[in-house]
């Protein structure tokens, strides 16, 4: 495949004819030259900036008609479509403006598209707001987004929820391609490190079209840096501290760009100790450790583009389990392996940066080539990657060096996509991707089999595109050819520890899986128009079918889930979920407000949910001691709601900001399937309570030696949620709370102007209140229920002051 690739990119070249644009950018109202105006080319993964005079040249152009994105603090984004066969200049005058209109995103789209004329629900966030936030991995970064949630497990472990799904309902990606990591899983998070990613698009719906099977609920889009401008080197080192765990984070970058060949590459590390909260002190076996590095070279061309990219993640997290002393109700640790004395855990041991004996090591690596091809009016996309999941952890105290559960995923990614010429505002896509997957078993605790998985989606996507209208439709079809291999596991006498054996030698041997082949198949599609009543005001409807295959945990789980305190049973039986959900939604954007409205509804047909298993005298079933016993479900479900925004700056404070958010989601459990419904069970677990964001902001442009000043204060509601899945006390009520947060920040420059280094100061929680997310897996870590304190489980992070500290390096290329 890569000496076809190889080919291709020669056999472009050599027809392209090389093309340059050149131009001026300046003020629309004083006529000043403008310098550090950013022009960039979505498509093309590349862009430059003006220099001191507000002029610009970009080489190495394709002749086709790409989008062109021209951004600058504090004016009015101007996005257009230009035509690169017969323009070879153009020069743009920019209004100043302290509303953002113009967004552009690549997520689940054929082509780069603006936000408000896609007509899929969509949002995203930027490096600057990553930045201003504090948040210990980049899925907790994402959920001020309204209608974007995470089920966490501690400061390191975070999944993604959009409008009230997740798991393996949601697709993450990083750079568009699929990540891969056992995200059934409760108890690890997105393996991509925080400090590389430059911007995240969330599509809030089913992108099941674009992606296939896994993106039911939506697509979270991690995107890293864009590589430089042609002749230039750049870096940066960045510095972060957190006081409540003690966090240490640290990364640095250098990238390059010389007649279009690009490299770069980033190495970064965190550590920290145990979070804390007024009632619970420091919380045992929430310390991490993250180590990260990424590196990229390739080629921008006027034929497109070549990027071959490899990344590593390292991540030992310690596994909390919510053991405490009866009479103390401090925190205390396994140390053999029957667990029949538990001594208190020492104040030094919490307090330590040390990773304790017991604990994950989940190690992430990928390799991956992205290509976009021009012949002309017409493009072709290859992209296609490697990824090996490694997920241990080690459950034994006395048995230092061998892990329990130890999967070892293999994945590789496949993804084609032909783009035929516009006419006439016409835009058609046809394309085919999906994955070949491996799981293997390598430990001494099995809660899954061995399996393999192909997937393979053939789709066309249309667009239409007028002054008024944008029109998107499209069909896909998937199949997923499924198969497990039976399993046969026996006790090894010399380590007392369960091992897998082979299939020719069971005898005495358990047979807890056993062999299991399927094909999964679903339709999806979609349509959804844009309507602009004027360049302020548009109107949004999307109606869209997507498809999910079951996983291997809700197909052939038994056994133990490590981490998670449950044990798990499957259901091979299971059929593939189909979702309908229809969006609609109106966007208005003028001089000093802007503000949104989205609501939704969507139905699921064979949803997929897990339940508490009781015995026949009514009481938790335990088939493993220390462990609650679940069983998957299968009903129909719906989930509704919406999403609401009102920005306002209020003249003449233009540097005055009020941001505010609302979200709410309700879901009903409507049975069928052999699922009974009574009042207890008539709620979906882990559906997010309203939650209200509000932020009083004020940006500075400069002062004396300080440029983009910036202060803000933030509150965060969220309500009581009582509408929960209380059958088989699978879920509890959650009280609600609000927490405040404040910060500030800022670039020091030299006397010319240079920035020196960024730095911002931030506090979340500030009045330290004391509180559960209902979201939040520790709130069930409780081991002596009704006890004298009055509280139950463990309680999230209590006030915390981040320092951050940026500092870019530039040198002449």
């Amino acid at each position: 495949m890569l000496l076809v690739i190889s080919k291709i990119i020669f056999a472009v070249d050599a027809e392209q004819p090389k093309r340059t644009l050149t131009g001026k950018i300046t003020d629309q109202s004083t006529g000043e030259s403008l310098a550090g105006v950013v022009i960039y080319f979505p498509d093309l993964k590349t862009g430059i900036a003006t220099d001191i005079n507000g002029n610009y040249e970009i080489a190495n152009l394709p002749q086709a008609k790409v989008l062109t994105q021209v951004s600058y603090l504090g004016y009015k984004t101007i996005v257009e479509t230009i035509d690169l066969t017969n323009i070879t200049s153009r020069d743009y005058t920019m209004e100043p403006s302290v509303v953002e209109m113009h967004e552009v995103v690549v997520t689940g789209t054929s082509r780069a598209t603006e936000i408000k004329s896609n007509p899929v629900p969509i949002a995203s966030i930027d490096k600057k707001q990553i930045e201003q936030n504090i948040s210990t991995n980049i899925i907790e970064a994402i959920t001020k987004l309204p209608g974007i949630n995470a089920v966490t497990t501690g400061p390191n472990v975070s999944k993604p929820f959009i409008r009230g799904l997740g798991y393996n309902r949601i697709l993450t990606l990083y750079d568009g391609m699929r990540q891969e990591g056992q995200q059934w899983g409760d108890e690890h998070g997105i393996e991509v490190d925080e400090y590389n990613v430059d911007r995240v698009e969330v599509i809030k719906g089913p992108a099941s079209l674009t992606y296939g099977s896994d993106a039911l609920a939506g697509v979270v889009n991690l995107l890293p840096v864009a590589p430089l401008a042609n002749g230039l080197i750049k870096g940066s080192i960045i510095t972060e501290y957190q006081s409540n765990n003690g966090l240490l984070g640290g990364s640095a970058s250098l990238a390059g760009n010389k007649s279009g060949f690009i490299w770069g590459g980033r190495l970064s590390h965190k550590l920290a100790s145990n979070y804390r909260n007024k009632y619970d002190g420091r919380v045992y076996g929430t310390a991490f450790q993250e180590t990260d590095a990424n590196a990229y070279l390739g080629l921008n061309k006027q034929w497109g583009y070549s990027h071959l990219n490899i990344a590593m993640f390292n991540d030992l997290q310690e596994i909390p389990d919510g053991s405490r002393d009866s009479a103390t109700r401090k925190f205390t640790k396994q140390i053999t392996e029957f667990d029949a004395f538990r001594p208190i855990v020492s104040d030094a041991e919490l307090n330590s940066y040390q990773i304790a004996t017991l604990h994950q090591h989940v190690q992430h690596y990928k390799i991956y080539l992205t290509n976009n091809f021009f012949f002309g009016e017409r493009k072709l996309g290859v992209n296609l990657g490697f990824q090996q999941n490694i997920r241990q952890e080690f459950s034994h105290p006395l048995a230092v060096g061998t892990p329990g559960l130890d999967l070892v995923l293999n994945t590789y990614t496949y993804d084609l996509k032909y783009y035929l010429p516009e006419n006439k505002g016409w835009e058609t896509t046809f394309g085919v991707n999906g994955m070949f997957q491996n799981n293997k078993n390598k430990g001494t605790e099995f809660i899954i089999p061995d399996y393999n998985l192909f997937d393979v989606g053939p789709f066309a996507l249309i667009t239409k595109t007028s002054d008024k209208w944008n029109l998107s439709t499209g069909l896909r079809f998937d199949n997923r050819f499924f198969s497990n291999n039976g399993m046969y596991i026996r006790t090894n006498p010399e380590t007392s520890f369960n091992t897998q054996v082979s299939i020719h030698d069971t005898v005495g041997a358990e047979h807890p899986f056993s062999n299991f082949k399927h094909t999964f198949s679903g339709l999806s599609a979609s349509l959804g128009v844009t309507y602009s009543l004027n360049s302020h005001l548009s109107l949004k409807a999307n109606v869209a079918r997507g498809f999910r295959a079951p996983n291997i945990a809700e197909i052939s789980s038994n056994g133990v889930h490590p981490g998670s305190n449950i044990y798990q049973i499957g259901n091979s039986e299971f059929k593939p979920e189909f979702s309908l959900q229809e969006d609609i939604g109106i966007f208005y954007a003028k001089g000093h407000v802007s503000g949104s409205l989205e609501i939704f509804n969507n139905s699921i047909s064979n949803y997929i949910f897990n339940q508490k298993m009781l015995n026949h005298l009514g009481a938790d079933s335990i088939i493993i001691q220390g462990n609650q016993t679940f069983k998957f479900q299968q009903a129909q479900a719906e989930l509704y709601g919406g999403e609401a925004s009102l920005d306002v700056h209020p003249h003449p404070l233009d540097w005055l900001h009020f941001e505010n958010s609302i979200s709410l989601i309700y879901a009903k459990n409507l049975g069928g399937n052999g699922v009974h419904i009574t009042d207890s069970s008539r709620c979906l677990p882990l559906i997010p309570p309203l939650h209200t964001h509000s932020e009083l902001r004020a940006d500075l442009k400069k002062y004396k030696h300080v440029a983009s000043l910036f202060a803000k204060i933030e509150m965060d509601y969220y309500a009581k949620q009582s509408r929960v899945y209380l059958a088989e006390n699978t879920e509890a009520v959650t009280p609600g709370y609000k927490l405040f947060n404040i910060g500030f920040g800022g670039d020091v420059t030299n006397l010319k102007g240079k920035v020196l280094f960024t730095f911002d100061i931030l506090c979340s929680n500030i009045f330290d209140v004391v509180y559960q997310s209902h979201l939040s897996r520790l709130k069930y870590f409780e081991p002596y229920p009704n006890n004298s304190s009055g509280r139950n489980g463990i309680y999230n992070m209590g006030r915390n002051i981040s320092f951050k500290l940026n500092i870019p390096l530039d040198f002449k290329g």
